[in-house]
């Protein structure tokens, strides 16, 4: 744990009460987001939801396999966007998708930038992991939108009824997850105080529960789904719930990722609930080693659990004058490959790329003239 006065300065600074530099200010780049339309949907025949929840996503494909990764076609695009939507009662549908507005020559050249050398992830003794404690922090925002999805991982709010989550947590790639049937969304909130005549406990960290609601409907897209056959599905690790009533907390709205580079101080931020600190909420900022078009690699401590948190920064909109945090990416979790015979592992998020924006913004709002703005 470290010292109160950290912790303070942390926290503060997570609020926005530290002021940056008065005439530089991280701005929001300005993003070129196309239009991804739902063109065809096709019952399927209900899952079995016999898969065993994993909280940990693996992969022989490291950052060097994803840059040799051959850019997809406009034709492989539309498939890897399409995607799943799994009801409360069941059934389960394929939705194929058009595409508008890309830029085919762009994306190659983006999504061939090789981005920034690697280090390797070496973290020794301390636990750079606050556990967020007391309703003044855990109920208000940026920590209130992270919620708990009842498969163990963990979710972001993103609007008055929808959540972002990793696609591992729902489907194993091959099969839905036992517990994705009756999928539930928990938010934590504190339990009624003890009465107690003869001891005071105002020392203590006040009690947490979570209060559940059913999810009615989640997305899934077929990159992740189809792309575990090539390795190329973790950076399609993202899914969406719709709840079946308004949650009535504030939620953080999603953005296109920036690069690198462009982050503040180069650094991300997120919370979730670290399977080794149960019932807690657990927040962490680092700073990025590398990038790939799709993925975040970093070094922020994390433990099972927290896959699935919304990753998170807070830049400057131009156009709106004024600061705004956004969830640019989802945490996928603890990542091992083999690099010259020997193993290593990295910590990673899937990037919001410009496509995904659009595909997630569609999904909660459904009119694509209000998903343009990235």
């Amino acid at each position: 744990m470290a010292p109160l006065p950290t912790l303070l300065i942390l926290l503060c600074a997570v609020r926005g009460a530290l002021l940056y530099h008065p005439i530089w200010k991280p701005m929001w780049p300005a993003s070129k987001v196309p239009v991804v339309l739902p063109q065809l949907t096709e019952d399927l025949d209900a899952p079995e939801f016999t898969a065993e929840a994993k909280l940990e996503v693996t992969s022989p494909c490291g950052p060097e396999c994803h840059k040799r990764a051959s850019v997809p076609s406009y034709e492989e695009l539309k498939e890897l966007l399409s995607y799943e939507t799994l009801y409360f009662n069941g059934s389960l549908t394929q939705t194929n998708v058009g595409i508008y507005g890309l830029n085919m020559a762009e994306l190659a050249r983006t999504q061939g930038n090789k981005g920034r050398s690697r280090a390797k992830r070496q973290i020794y003794g301390h636990d750079s992991r606050f556990s967020i404690f007391g309703k003044d922090f855990l109920l208000n925002y940026p920590f209130s939108t992270s919620v708990k999805v009842s498969t163990g991982c963990t979710g972001t709010l993103v609007a008055d009824r929808h959540v972002l989550t990793a696609a591992h947590c729902i489907h194993d790639g091959k099969s839905y997850v036992k517990g994705a049937k009756k999928l539930k969304v928990g938010f934590l909130k504190p339990r009624q105080k003890e009465e107690s005549s003869n001891q005071t406990r105002s020392h203590l960290p006040e009690k947490m529960k979570f209060q559940w609601i059913r999810v009615k409907r989640t997305h899934v897209p077929k990159g992740w789904i189809k792309g575990n056959a090539n390795d190329i599905g973790m950076d399609y690790d993202y899914a969406l719930l719709e709840l079946k009533k308004p949650h009535k907390r504030r939620y953080m709205k999603i953005g296109v990722s920036p690069t690198a580079k462009q982050l503040p101080a180069g650094r991300i931020h997120f919370s979730g609930y670290d399977n080794d600190r149960r019932g807690n909420l657990v927040y962490r900022f680092c700073e990025v080693r590398e990038e790939t078009y799709d993925l975040l690699y970093q070094q922020c401590d994390a433990q099972p659990g927290a896959s699935g948190s919304g990753v998170y920064v807070r830049m400057w909109k131009r156009e709106h004058r004024r600061w705004e945090r956004r969830i640019i990416g989802i945490f996928s979790g603890h990542q091992w490959v083999e690099r010259d015979g020997m193993p290593q592992d990295f910590n990673v998020a899937v990037r919001i790329t410009p496509l995904k924006y659009a595909q997630i913004c569609y999904w909660i709002k459904g009119n694509y003239a209000d998903c343009r703005d990235g």
